[in-house]
């Protein structure tokens, strides 16, 4: 298809209709949604990205659809979960921090709510409304309350987990952070299978909301949001034991790797440049038993990834089984970059409170009971040639694999690339445009809402168009004090510790994505300018400086503290004053008898 010629142009724009699809031997009804939502993967993790993880089912999708290079998220889940949701910026959407790194003096402000809230609406909510049966299963955490829960939120039927992860294998939270799980199902507490495993749960799940619906004749919206591969890195024995041995050369060669198959894979320019971040460490002065724990932690994270994978080709056999594959709109993306933080590498009193909770030995790694992290070296490999991990605003943190598919649809450009810049508030609004329901823009049900301000990425679909952003409109963003400007191909950034120095840089992100060359001072007027608009996006979304000393790494410490370990010593503390009182008891009755025991003196 020779998309520059003008009338063929026209054509392929119209085939995205799905309207004028039954002109085109295509399925009449409207097309299902199906979101493929991954959790915490790095930019090069997906083969089709450059990845030695073998993902053989996103790969396919990769195949008939076209995958994004140049696609952008926030640095943790929640805020890119309300982005995707509502095409509405995280600040007005409730989550401009989230509650696990939210400082207790924001909690509560306009746009620091910690949950969805009532400005925004969902996908769900306007799909519903345009006749779509609506489904999501696994992890939410947009909030937790009866007006948080997906049900109220524009889904028919939801098996959601309200917390940042849980155990995969049982019914189980992640013990330093949560004192029980938050799993629900149609808004009342979930009852989960003995034992599971947690992708397999939720597409298990998810197939049967979609077959118990099919009589209704109505679309579906199947929003499928994995744990995996969040910590605790799990996976079945199998899954770990094929990547064994794989990663004994460690992460820089891992890293060196994927850089260059990415680059082959079309997904980054030739010649990238890419910095070594001293936060991931070095391979060569570990000791070999050093050595073997982390190799065998990114064997049981290649592990959890390739299960995620194998559930996405199950739901993909039944949607073909059932005669909807062809007439479903795939999308796969990762919520944010890979996740450097390892709780055996944060402090004396984590480590310790770690081994206490969990079997942390080398060779229970991935498996149950345990609590595996991927760990800043390896994950500075996921993200490669980026820089930067979850949490930053670099573009390891931000920058993640995002594909879009619709198999039956022949404008789209099957197996292309497109490297123009894109952003997760665009999605809703695209996906409501392909599926022809009129986006709201400010009003919804008779009320204000917050107006969607995405950008519909069609004509990126078709190679009509290598971008739909203007580039001299910016586009703001900010988590934790960690903050982004993007205009065009540049974009302003400002990293506060663990990962960064608190010092803005410039970027020219379509020639340099792995951050290597800051232009702050060979482009100065572009520089002071982008700083200006910084600050206006800033002004206008509320956004809140952080408290001084602030690192997410360390909140998340405090508030678990807070909230879960003081109210634990507390809970232990009249059990700790009876055994006090009954251990002096003892001694005093022992040596009273003792006292009694001794001959009396004449």
């Amino acid at each position: 298809m020779n998309l520059k010629r003008p009338a063929t142009l026209l054509i392929a724009l119209a085939l995205l209709s799905p309207a004028t699809l039954g002109a085109q031997a295509a399925p009449t009804k409207r097309p299902n949604i199906v979101i493929l939502l991954a959790d915490d993967w790095g930019f090069s993790d997906v083969g089709a990205f450059g990845g030695e993880i073998a993902t053989p089912n996103i790969d396919a999708l990769a195949a008939e659809g076209v995958r994004f290079s140049n696609f952008h998220v926030a640095g943790s889940c929640s805020p890119t979960r309300a982005m995707l949701q509502t095409g509405v910026i995280n600040h007005r959407a409730g989550l401009g921090n989230m509650p696990e790194t939210i400082p207790p003096e924001h909690l509560g402000k306009p746009g620091y709510e910690a949950r969805l809230n009532n400005r925004v609406v969902t996908i769900a909510d306007q799909l519903r409304v345009g006749g779509y049966r609506t489904y999501l299963t696994g992890k939410w955490h947009l909030g937790h309350t009866p007006d948080t829960v997906p049900t109220a939120r524009g889904y028919d039927r939801a098996l959601a987990l309200a917390q940042s992860g849980a155990d995969n294998f049982e019914d189980k939270p992640n013990l330093l952070i949560y004192d029980k799980t938050d799993w629900s199902e149609d808004g009342k507490p979930a009852k989960l299978p003995k034992r599971f495993y947690s992708s397999t749960l939720i597409i298990d799940r998810m197939i049967s909301y979609i077959d118990s619906g099919k009589a209704s004749g109505k679309p579906f919206l199947a929003s499928v949001n994995f744990i995996a591969n969040h910590i605790p890195v799990q996976a079945r024995d199998a899954d770990i034991a094929a990547y064994a041995g794989r990663y004994n050369a460690g992460w820089t060669a891992l890293r060196n790797q994927r850089r260059a198959a990415a680059i082959a894979k079309g997904v980054m320019p030739a010649g990238v440049a890419m910095v070594s971040m001293d936060t991931s460490g070095d391979w060569s002065i570990l000791s070999a038993q050093q050595r073997r724990q982390r190799a065998g932690a990114m064997a049981a994270y290649a592990g959890m990834g390739t299960a995620m994978d194998r559930e996405i080709g199950r739901l993909v056999a039944h949607l073909k089984a059932i005669g909807a594959y062809e007439n479903t709109i795939f999308v796969f993306l990762s919520d944010n970059g890979a996740e450097a933080t390892d709780p055996m590498n944060m402090g004396a009193f984590t480590r310790w409170n770690a081994n206490q909770l969990y079997d942390q030995s080398i060779a229970q790694q991935g498996r149950p009971g345990s609590l595996t992290a991927q760990g800043a070296g390896f994950a500075s490999a996921s993200v490669s040639p980026l820089r930067g991990y979850k949490f930053t605003a670099s573009e390891g943190g931000l920058r993640v694999p995002m594909i879009l598919a619709w198999p039956g649809n022949p404008a789209i450009k099957g197996g292309s690339v497109a490297t123009g810049f894109a952003h997760v508030t665009d999605m809703s609004l695209t996906l409501l445009k392909l599926v022809g329901v009129t986006p709201q823009q400010g009003s919804f049900a008779g009320r204000r809402v917050e107006p969607m301000i995405g950008m519909d990425l069609s004509p990126m679909l078709t190679g009509a168009a290598s971008s739909v952003h203007a580039a001299d409109k910016p586009l703001g963003y900010e988590l934790s004090g960690n903050a982004v400007l993007f205009k065009g191909d540049y974009k302003l950034v400002k990293n506060l510790p663990p990962y960064g120095d608190g010092r803005w840089r410039l970027y020219n992100i379509a020639t340099d994505p792995g951050e290597a060359n800051d232009l702050s001072g060979s482009a100065p007027d572009r520089f002071v300018a982008m700083q200006q608009d910084y600050a206006a996006f800033a002004k206008a979304n509320k956004v809140l400086p952080m408290p001084e000393g602030y690192t997410a790494p360390k909140q998340i410490f405090a508030n678990a503290l807070r909230t879960l370990l003081i109210p634990r010593l507390f809970a232990l503390w009249p059990a700790g004053v009876l055994l006090l009182i009954a251990t002096a008891a003892a001694i005093w009755w022992r040596r009273r008898r003792r006292g009694f025991a001794r001959p009396s003196r004449l």
